[in-house]
């Protein structure tokens, strides 16, 4: 999976701009499963299983990644732009930017230097920030990047420290790994997957693919901020990377079933697998869509535990993957029996 993973993660695919993930997925899963697109871009994918389940399961995963898109091009050559999905803005700053079309950028600041007053410690407004593709006029960069063009951040994967990779858009090409590997296994049960679009700018594929496969039971899988790092007090770490798959019993867009929130705990404890729950109430993910789809659906997320979400380098453990892998499959199992 984690060779998988780099080479989604290297990869770029803003929400709604997802073709180049979703090509790598029809790739991998031609001739394995059947499986068709909507007209948001969804890819739904249907596979056989060992037996027939009692109960329809889907699993869900989204293709889209944070970027930016560009809004005007100012007379000097450089980009105004706004991030598409959350981009905390001292993450964007000196950063390098690839738009879709291969142009390279850099998104600047103004010079310290220059700074006056409260300049020197504030955080710059999003407005104010630019990118900068190296050239001098408008009009030559009209010729590299048009109003519209999306772009992400240029970032390498690699793996380092103790069973850790970093990469950019880890959230949430960990969990179309996740997904591909199920794919290409043998499954217990007949299952259906959602590799979703446009989740980052409001769940928006994931409302589509659960209306047109509307399963009995969904399982959302995700990735969530860890922040188990120095200093930060133990209940605000909200998972903790080498701990095992974090499963949500409330965020912003969901309050779980405590039913299959325990279910998840005792399938764990019973299968070996490592688990942990996500403690601080933040962020939300397509289980805010899909669980108010048509009449209701049984959702649960399972989050890989992530440090620097929505930067050029999130990073994961790989045990942790193995952990939700394993989890994901024994509650495809759990539900459709």
């Amino acid at each position: 999976m984690i060779d998988t993973i780099k080479e989604l993660s290297l990869l770029n695919g803003t929400s709604g701009r997802e073709t180049k993930i979703r090509e790598y997925i029809i790739e991998k899963i031609d001739g394995k499963c059947d499986w068709h697109t909507d007209a948001l871009g969804n890819i739904i994918a249907f596979r056989k299983g060992k037996k027939t389940p009692s109960h329809k399961v889907m699993l869900d995963a989204h293709m889209d990644e944070v970027g930016i898109i560009a809004t005007f091009i100012n007379s000097d050559g450089t980009i105004k732009f706004t991030p598409v999905g959350g981009i905390d803005t001292k993450v964007l700053l000196a950063r390098q930017i690839i738009f879709d079309n291969g142009t390279l950028g850099v998104v600047g600041i103004k010079p310290v230097h220059l700074t006056k007053g409260d300049e020197k410690t504030k955080i710059p407004d999003a407005d104010s920030l630019y990118i900068d593709i190296g050239t001098a006029s408008k009009e030559e960069a009209e010729k590299l990047v048009k109003i519209g063009d999306t772009g992400v951040f240029l970032s390498d994967f690699v793996r380092f420290g103790d069973n850790k990779i970093k990469g950019k858009a880890l959230d949430d090409r960990v969990g179309c790994a996740v997904l591909l590997d199920m794919i290409n296994s043998e499954l217990p049960y007949d299952a259906y997957f959602s590799f979703s679009v446009q989740e980052e700018i409001g769940l928006r594929g994931a409302t589509t693919s659960a209306y047109g496969i509307n399963p009995d039971y969904a399982i959302v899988l995700e990735t969530t901020t860890a922040a188990d790092i120095i200093d930060v007090p133990e209940h605000k770490k909200v998972c903790k990377l080498g701990e095992g798959a974090a499963v949500s019993f409330l965020d912003r867009s969901t309050l779980y079933s405590k039913e299959l929130f325990d279910t998840a705990f005792r399938v764990a404890g019973k299968k070996g697998i490592k688990i942990q729950p996500k403690t601080v109430i933040a962020g939300g993910n397509n289980a805010g869509a899909i669980h108010k789809a048509r009449a209701g659906i049984k959702t649960i997320t399972i989050n890989t535990p992530c440090r620097y979400l929505h930067s050029p380098s999130c990073v994961c453990n790989t045990g942790d993957i193995e952990s939700v892998r394993a989890l994901a499959e024994a509650l495809l199992t759990e539900f459709a029996k």
